[in-house]
């Protein structure tokens, strides 16, 4: 073993005695700003609330994300290396067919309204990429298949007779003011013109 001077074995021992006791007090200390300070009470465990939906309402918003298929990829576009690292790309397939939470007519009408966007296995797939953010990219595609479903729920309201007679009119009236200006236009252009030569 080497031989080592006493001064710097004590030197060696008392930086070591500094650093573990400066380990401690930062191991030990704790902002004013921190959450336990803040909210003293509260659990940081997250946990999804139970939902019950209401039967006179035809669908509610309430998406149940354990029966959607959700895959997360690298996106494309700029942002540098981050890109590369970070899944932000958010793929969201949604079985129509297999959908029990929604109402069987708004089902129908979803396939009437957009079978063409099926896949081969009866998947209607929403994608998003739009921002850096995973948890935004998914909102993104839950809004959409919101929309998607709430423009089927909606129910067409046919016009009654008195007011298909009235837009007959009025599609009438706008012809005729059409034409009326028309012949006004032809008229004025024709004073417009000079008279013709007179060839003696």
């Amino acid at each position: 073993m080497a031989f080592m001077p006493i001064r710097l074995v004590r030197c060696l021992a008392l930086q070591k005695n500094s650093y573990c006791t400066l380990l401690q007090r930062s191991l030990a200390y704790k902002s004013s700003i921190s959450l336990d300070t803040l909210y003293p009470n509260s659990s940081l465990k997250l946990s999804t609330p139970s939902f019950t939906p209401n039967p006179n309402e035809k669908f509610s918003g309430y998406v149940p994300i354990e029966k959607l298929d959700i895959t997360y990829s690298a996106s494309s576009g700029p942002g540098g290396q981050n890109v590369n690292k970070v899944h932000t790309k958010v793929d969201l397939r949604f079985k129509v067919s297999e959908a029990d939470w929604i109402p069987q007519e708004i089902r129908e009408k979803i396939l009437e309204m957009h079978g063409n966007k099926l896949t081969k296995e009866g998947y209607i797939v929403f994608r998003s990429d739009t921002t850096r953010s995973q948890q935004l990219n998914l909102a993104d595609c839950l809004q959409k298949l919101r929309t998607l479903i709430r423009n089927a729920a909606v129910s067409e309201r046919k016009p009654s007779p008195e007011t298909e007679e009235r837009i007959r009119q009025r599609h009438l009236r706008a012809a005729r003011l059409r034409v009326t200006l028309k012949r006004e236009e032809s008229v004025r252009r024709e004073l417009q013109r000079p008279p013709p030569r007179l060839d003696l």
